[in-house]
This record gives structure tokens, C-alpha cells and sequence, in this order.
């Protein structure tokens, strides 16, 4: 329930802080003294549009702030879910907004979205005003409100989670059929490009050894001639190392008896020169290795021609890119050859799934049947003390031509209120006074089935007066014996059913004029109703039949 709000700087108010009471309350106040003005501030913390203007003249920023009661709302899963900060008594709502057109709302002291705090203000508050009863021609409207009088959440929900389960088996189902065709269309394609890469035959890592093979026959006449002049150096007949080392070797020996270390030297190049042979050997046998093949070059020159020429088609840059390419060419071909069993598989799983959907919706239909015959005769016994003695009101139910998320069925509040007049659609016949009190009836049913938000009626008595009007406030101080309601009214008898009563009003200073709001005592109580019969001169009968009225409620 709303336990307080405070109000800085908007419109005509300066600051304003009010503290509410549970059950049923009143507002009063003349034409203009300021009631739409909370009501507008209510509604910037319920996540309407931000306009500067309102700010007060000379104010750099408006605050709007209240506090609820949330103890009976079971609201932590949605503070879970959305990472809010829960406290399981009290929640607050605060909506800043700035000269300069900057908004921000605040939800427990923590910044919000705009949208995350109208989400959670619907659930702490309904505003209920003229506009408000166009939702009375809203088929979703009427069906949610069947739904809260059918008690059928087990059923609705049963019914909603078969039905996810098969609209999400019947989208994947249409998109893989989508692909299915797509892949049709695409498998010549797919065909001819992956029989281009199996006849390549490409390799892993080929093409770095292309690359050395192609440097090498490139060059083979220079690599073989370079070979050559090696090995003759090594083994040339006068001047090749190993004949002058064969020389040197033998001086050395020459020189053995007479000088020790020449016989060391000349071992070491007796071995050298056992090395170099080897080596000359090998300079030989590379000579033979590398050819001249012009044919061979043709190839491997091919070859990386045909590498690069696919991976620049592919728009790729390696050889191991363009492998995967080939990969995924192979997975599509594959993946169209299995689309069917897929589809066959997916096809059954939906037609099960669909079982399921239309047993939850007979179900549910089923309950929402049910519990039209008694919201008919609620409805009725509501309305004819709110002078539609004639009244007829119907809860039609057809079948949807497709089922959606909300079931299988289309709910329309079929009226009348004159004799023998047939039943229409409630916004083809009823008039703007008989929907208000439509609009009443239904959320006093809905008070009395579920836990209701504080609820606030915006001047629902408007057109109406003496009896109807007294009926109409009863229903208000019965919805208030298991809710918060407060009402903005004109009419003194509603006035007087209020628990608590509160005045908006108006005050003038030198410079500007202000708007507040207090809370009345008995006394005022007395005055301000007697004000409603009279007028503005007070007269002796308004100020009894003010007191008789406000009597009549402590009665009750």
C-alpha cells in the first residue's frame, strides 16, 4: 500500500509530504485547487513522459518520492530477477527531473530504468480514471480479468508452458525448413565447389614444400655449376686443396724425427683430409640429385598457381584457411543430406507438443466457462443497484481462429441495460456513465479474488449522484476491507464513506500560489461535506446532513 509521498517543486507545489492510511480514503478539493497535479506526479513515478514545465518556476529540479508497503506483495522474485535491492517491507520510488530535461528514476535508492519502475509501479499502484476505462473495450482486458476471477493460474499456467514448448519446436521447425530450402537452392553450388577441391587434392603444409621445390629447380643450373666448382677445389689435380694438403702432410712427416710437433700437425691433416674427401664425395652425389627438369618446374609453377588461384576465389590468405573452407563446403553437402531426418524428427516432436497445447487449452477453457456464469451474475447483482435495474451482461467466449499465448479463446463483455435490447459488445452500447460503473463493479470482483495494487479512482463518480452514487461508494469501502483505495471525488456521499478524508486546496502569497494537501479532522470533515452539498455559503441543513452523512458511516 502507498504509505507516503513527497512532492518538491512541481507545478503549483512547492513541497508536500502526506502520509496515507490503509482501507479507504477520500480526496477532495475544488476545480483547480490541485488534485490532477498529484495525480500527474503519481504518475511520473509511474514511468510516464518527463515535461520541464512542470517544474516549478525558479526550481532547477522537481523530486517525486514514495514509499510503499509491500509486506503482503510476495515481490522478491521480481527483485531477484531484475537485481534490485529487496526489502520485504518497504519499497521506494523516487523520479528526479531537471531544468535541463534530464530524467532519472530510483528505485530503493539505487538508479532504475524508466521502464524497469513503470513495470514495478503497475504492480504497486492503478490509477483508475476516465482514460482508463477504455480498457474495458480491450479484449485482452476483459480476458485477463475473466482469468482473475476464474482462479485459473494452474491452468494458465500449464497451458503457457506447453504452449512455449511448441512455439519454440515450431520455430526452430520453420527455420530449419527455411534452410532446408535455402541449402536446396545452394546444393549444386556447394556440389560443384567441393568436387573442385577433391580433385585438387590439396594437401596440408604443400605448399611450403612447392615453395622449395620451386626455388631450387629455378635455379638448378646454378646450383648444380656452384656444386661443381666446390668439388673441384677439393680434388683439383695441381692446384686442389687436397693435393696441397697432400704436400703439406708430407713435409711434415719430413720434418718428424727432427721435430716432434711437425708429426702432430701432420696427423691432424691426414684427418682433414680424410674429412674433405668425404665431403667431395658428397659435393658429388648433390650434383647428381639436382636436375634440370623444366617439366618438373612447369608443374610445382601450377600447382601454387592453382593454391593461390583458390585461396584468392575463397578470399582467403593460407593454405590451412582454404582446408577449412573445403571442411564447411563438406559439412553444408552433409547437412543438406540430413535437413530430412531432422525435419521428421522436429515434424513429430511438434505434433506431440501440440497434443499437449490442446488438452492444457480445454482445460482452461474449461475454467474460463465455469467462472463466466458466476462473473454474469455478480456483474448483474452489482449493476442494478447502480440504477441499471434492467441490466443484462454476458461473458461470451468463442474459439480463437489461432491460439496464442493467452489460450484458445476470444472473451468479449457483451451489455445491455434497457429491456429486451439486444446484447452488444459493452463499447458499442453503453455509455460513458455505464462503463464507469462497469469499470467499478468488475475491479471491486477482482478486489474481492486476488491482491490488488493500491487502487486510485480519478472522479469515477462523474455523471452520477444521490442513490447510485451512495452504491457506488459502498463498493469503494468494500473494496477498502482488503485493499488500499483512495478516491478523488466531488460527491459528498462518497466523501463521507472515506475512512480517512483529505482536502487539496490552494494558498496565495505575494508572489505566487501555491497547492497542498492535509489531512481533515472531524470537525473540518463536517465543513468540507456541507460545502459539497451548499456550496460555498454554509447553511445550517448542509452542515446537518453533513453530520447525518458522516454518522450513517460510523454506523456501518
Amino acid at each position: 500500500m502507498l504509505q507516503s509521498i513527497s512532492i518538491q517543486n512541481y507545478a503549483l507545489i512547492d513541497t508536500l509530504d502526506i502520509s496515507f492510511d490503509k482501507g479507504f480514503s477520500v480526496i477532495t478539493g475544488e476545480t483547480g485547487a490541485g488534485k490532477s497535479i498529484i495525480l500527474g506526479a503519481i504518475g511520473l513515478l509511474l514511468g510516464q513522459r518527463a515535461d520541464v514545465k512542470a517544474i516549478k518556476n525558479g526550481a532547477s529540479k522537481c523530486v517525486i518520492e514514495a514509499h510503499f508497503n509491500i509486506s503482503s506483495y510476495q515481490m522478491q522474485s521480481f527483485f531477484d530477477e531484475n537485481e534490485l535491492e529487496y526489502d520485504s517491507n518497504e519499497c521506494i520510488l523516487r523520479r528526479e527531473l531537471q531544468a535541463s530535461g534530464k530524467s532519472r528514476a530510483f528505485i530503493n535508492d539505487s538508479p532504475a530504468p524508466l521502464a524497469l519502475m513503470k513495470e514495478l509501479g503497475e504492480q504497486l499502484i492503478d490509477v483508475h480514471s476516465q482514460h482508463q476505462n477504455l480498457l474495458l473495450n480491450k479484449e485482452d482486458f476483459q480476458l485477463n480479468v475473466l482469468d482473475a476471477l476464474a482462479n485459473d493460474e494452474k491452468e494458465l499456467s500449464g497451458y503457457r508452458e506447453a504452449y512455449q514448448a511448441y512455439r519454440k519446436v515450431a520455430e526452430e521447425l520453420t527455420k530449419l525448413t527455411e534452410l532446408e530450402e535455402q541449402s536446396r537452392t545452394d546444393e549444386d553450388y556447394v556440389r560443384f565447389q567441393l568436387e573442385q577441391f577433391d580433385e585438387v587434392k590439396l594437401v596440408e603444409g604443400e605448399d611450403a614444400e612447392l615453395q622449395i621445390e620451386e626455388e631450387r629447380l629455378s635455379h638448378a643450373e646454378e646450383i648444380k655449376e656452384g656444386l661443381y666448382t666446390a668439388e673441384q677445389i677439393l680434388l683439383g689435380d695441381e692446384s686442389g686443396l687436397l693435393s696441397n694438403m697432400k704436400k703439406v702432410s708430407g713435409i711434415l712427416r719430413s720434418l718428424k724425427e727432427r721435430y716432434n710437433t711437425a708429426g702432430d700437425i701432420s696427423d691432424r691433416i691426414e684427418n682433414l683430409s680424410i674429412e674433405l674427401k668425404d665431403l667431395s664425395r658428397e659435393l658429388s652425389r648433390e650434383q647428381d640429385d639436382v636436375e634440370v627438369d623444366p617439366a618438373r618446374l612447369d608443374f610445382v609453377n601450377e600447382r601454387l598457381n592453382l593454391i593461390y588461384t583458390l585461396e584468392k576465389k575463397h578470399h582467403v590468405s593460407t593454405l590451412e584457411e582454404l582446408l577449412k573452407v573445403q571442411e564447411e563446403f563438406r559439412a553444408r553437402l552433409n547437412a543438406i543430406s540430413s535437413f530430412a531426418e531432422q525435419i521428421e524428427v522436429l515434424q513429430k516432436k511438434k505434433e506431440l507438443l501440440l497434443e499437449k497445447v490442446q488438452k492444457a487449452m480445454l482445460l482452461l477453457t474449461d475454467k474460463r466457462t465455469h467462472a463466466a456464469k458466476k462473473v454474469e451474475h455478480e456483474m448483474q447483482s452489482r449493476l442494478i443497484p447502480l440504477g441499471m435495474p434492467n441490466v443484462r451482461f454476458k461473458v461470451h467466449i468463442t474459439p480463437k481462429a489461432n491460439f496464442d499465448a493467452t489460450g484458445g479463446d476470444n472473451v468479449a463483455f457483451l451489455f445491455s441495460a434497457n429491456k429486451n435490447a439486444t446484447l452488444q459488445n459493452i463499447s458499442s452500447v453503453a455509455s460513458g456513465g455505464e462503463i464507469a460503473r462497469v469499470m467499478l463493479s468488475v475491479k471491486a470482483m477482482i478486489a474481492g479474488a486476488t491482491q490488488l495494487p493500491t487502487i486510485i479512482f480519478d472522479e469515477i463518480d462523474t455523471g452520477v449522484s444521490g442513490e447510485i452514487a451512495d452504491k457506488m461508494a459502498e463498493i469503494m469501502k468494500e473494496m477498502g476491507a482488503c485493499m488500499q483505495v483512495i478516491s478523488i471525488t466531488h460527491l459528498p456521499q462518497i466523501a463521507a464513506k472515506g475512512k480517512v478524508h483529505y482536502k487539496v486546496y490552494k494558498q496565495d502569497n505575494e508572489t505566487s500560489t501555491s497547492s497542498n494537501i492535509r489531512r481533515l479532522k472531524e470537525e473540518e470533515r463536517v465543513e468540507e461535506i456541507a460545502h459539497m452539498l451548499s456550496g460555498a455559503t454554509l447553511t445550517d441543513a448542509a452542515m446537518n446532513n453533513a453530520k447525518e452523512l458522516l454518522k450513517e458511516y460510523g454506523k456501518e
